[in-house]
């Protein structure tokens, strides 16, 4: 076996790794306010509003308003109202309009966030929704097609539609003080309207999720359904990276969010909601908006005089720490990593950053902190394998020999030489090898968390104004396959200081390594392209950590003495170790490989 540098083509594989995860799977305390609920309502002009007028998401046994049941609920329909009008409930972390028509949440503003283009950050646009509970009586009910009146209480907001007396549809929102809304849904005297044959009603829930960030791409890359079940408690969800993605889910579920990248709207049912569920995501191809998502439950109806059913909606950000303390594993949504990827984010890194959040607000200063006291960390890890490297390099000229009086023989013959020439000397080949396997989840762990963190969204450093999406120093008037139409410079420090690692490193490939140099220059070319595109944060934090790795390597060498190191190796020469269980093991295994290998012959 030829010998070659074992950092650089750890390095060559950690990077192949990032490019083979990322292609396979791919969050202050106020005081207490005084909940406002208007009791005058609002006209709204929808057109000014409006993103997305058609909700039939895939044309697969889901039109929302079609004619049929229109003219259907005219039989069920008695009210006088035939003009929509929104009430207002609200608290200082969110606004939401709720419409006289289907009783619904229609829009939800989040009140300390805005959108990339400074405006108020909606998480769903009125007629870009939609909530429907749907039920057969003489003919199928869409209440959304209703007009509720609204009654305020003084604490809660009901939305009630009459059928006659003592028979009544109601809706009751309860806000809090947080991104929580409390919903029941009240079926009075239903019983005597709805056949004694059915014993369920479906309930529906839509919405088209306006583009609010910087980049579109990054923006549908994170947006999608997630749900979990019941039962174990597990979260799962719909492909992210399709173009279309459906399931019927035949477990009962605990609640379902319609995840952006940085916000979610999510519904919770108390005990769950029946089976089956239909859950279903597509991608938009209005440019104003990133996904049609739709979700349809079966709710259970006992045809009991009141009939009750008890939810929550969740409107507010993707934040670790505001989703965890719900208790509900809402934080399961964030895209972490798995394994011991997602565990270094949840238990190390998050708690570090938001540490060094409460001592600063520069968050390019938090990032070069973090960025220190990770590498501090490690040190112990990267000196080692630094050590090994050195030992390595001393040995190089006695492998080249190696190699050259053996080229063109039997490579088992000078893998055995070389094997013998590393005991001899002490050296093992695959020492620098373990300490970077300890660097390696750090490295996953940290490209999941940039994307993901809320914290850096719209936090300017240096000339990138959002460290959450792509850095431009230049816009081009064109596009360039695989790279995009902008420059990134942190992108380009980044593969620029790479591209120095590699050549600092690459003096000790041997043998076939040395013919793939040009394999370990290529993936930081292929980085260029696909960090362009990326979170800035995380091409200035790769660009930190290498630019410390040439630090920390240069103060090694002040302290790693080259000659004391061969004058070791020569007297391990002189006094070999004996060779380990694992060692003869080995030996055996390539004697009895040569041997087939001559009889191959």
């Amino acid at each position: 076996m030829k010998q070659y540098d074992k950092n650089s083509l750890i390095g060559f594989i950690l990077m192949a790794i990032i490019l083979i995860v990322f292609n396979t799977f791919f969050l202050p305390e106020i005081e207490e306010d005084n909940i406002k609920i208007s009791n005058n309502s609002i006209n709204q002009n929808t057109e000014e509003n409006k993103t997305v007028s058609n909700l039939d998401i895939a044309n697969k046994e889901i039109k929302i308003n079609d004619d049929e049941n229109i003219n259907n609920t005219e039989k069920f329909h008695k009210s006088s109202i035939v003009e929509e009008k929104y009430e207002i409930i609200e608290n200082e972390k969110i606004k939401a309009l709720v419409s006289n028509k289907g009783g619904q949440i229609k829009s939800v503003i989040l009140k300390q966030f805005q959108t990339y283009d400074s405006l108020e950050l909606n998480l769903f646009n009125i007629d870009s929704c939609l909530f429907n509970l749907k039920f057969i009586t003489a003919s199928s009910i869409n209440t959304s097609d209703l007009f509720f009146k609204a009654y305020n209480d003084g604490s809660n907001l009901k939305m009630r539609y009459e059928l006659e007396e003592n028979k009544f549809i109601e809706y009751i929102y309860t806000i809090s003080d947080n991104y929580v809304i409390d919903f029941k849904i009240n079926l009075i005297g239903l019983d005597e309207l709805i056949p004694s044959s059915i014993n369920y009603m479906n309930l529906e829930w839509s919405m088209t999720t306006p583009k609010t960030e910087k980049s579109k791409s990054n923006q549908d890359m994170y947006t999608g359904i997630y749900y979990q079940y019941l039962s174990d408690k597990e979260t799962d969800n719909l492909s992210l990276t399709s173009e279309e993605d459906e399931d019927e889910v035949n477990s009962k579920l605990k609640w379902v969010a319609f995840k952006q990248q940085f916000f979610s709207s999510i519904i919770i049912s108390k005990e769950g909601f029946g089976k089956p569920s239909y859950l279903l995501s597509k991608k938009s191809e209005n440019k104003k908006s990133i996904k049609n998502l739709y979700c349809k439950f079966e709710l259970p109806f006992e045809h009991k005089k009141n009939e009750q059913y008890n939810f929550q909606f969740y409107f507010g950000p993707n934040h670790f720490k505001t989703l965890e303390q719900y208790d509900l594993g809402f934080e399961e949504i964030l895209p972490l990593g798995w394994g011991i990827f997602g565990w270094v984010n949840k238990f190390v890194i998050i708690n570090i950053f938001d540490f060094l959040s409460k001592y600063f607000t520069n968050y390019g200063l938090i990032i070069l902190i973090l960025t220190i006291i990770i590498k501090l960390a490690l040190a112990p890890f990267t000196y080692k394998a630094y050590l090994s490297q050195a030992k390595m390099k001393v040995l190089k000229p006695e492998i080249d020999k190696i190699n050259e009086k053996l080229k063109g023989k039997d490579p088992m013959k000078i893998q055995q030489e070389t094997m013998g020439l590393y005991r001899k000397a002490g050296v093992n080949p695959m020492g620098g090898c373990l300490p970077m396997l300890f660097q390696f989840p750090i490295l996953i762990a940290m490209f999941r968390f940039f994307p993901a963190s809320i914290e850096l969204r719209q936090k300017k450093f240096l000339w990138a104004d959002d460290l959450s999406s792509y850095d431009s120093i230049m816009n081009l008037p064109f596009e360039i396959p695989f790279y995009g139409d902008h420059v990134s410079l942190f992108t380009l420090l980044m593969t620029i200081s790479t591209l120095l690692y590699t050549r600092m490193n690459s003096s000790m490939a041997t043998g076939q390594m040395a013919q793939m140099k040009w394999m370990m220059y290529l993936m930081p070319i292929m980085f260029l392209g696909f960090f362009n595109n990326y979170a800035a944060g995380l091409s200035y934090y790769y660009f930190l950590a290498n630019m410390f790795t040439f630090s920390q390597q240069f103060f090694m060498k002040r302290f790693i003495d080259e000659n004391k190191i061969l004058a070791e190796i020569e007297k391990n020469k002189k006094n070999p170790k004996k060779k380990s269980k694992f060692q003869k093991k080995l030996e055996e295994i390539q004697r009895k490989q040569a041997e087939q290998m001559k009889k191959r012959r």
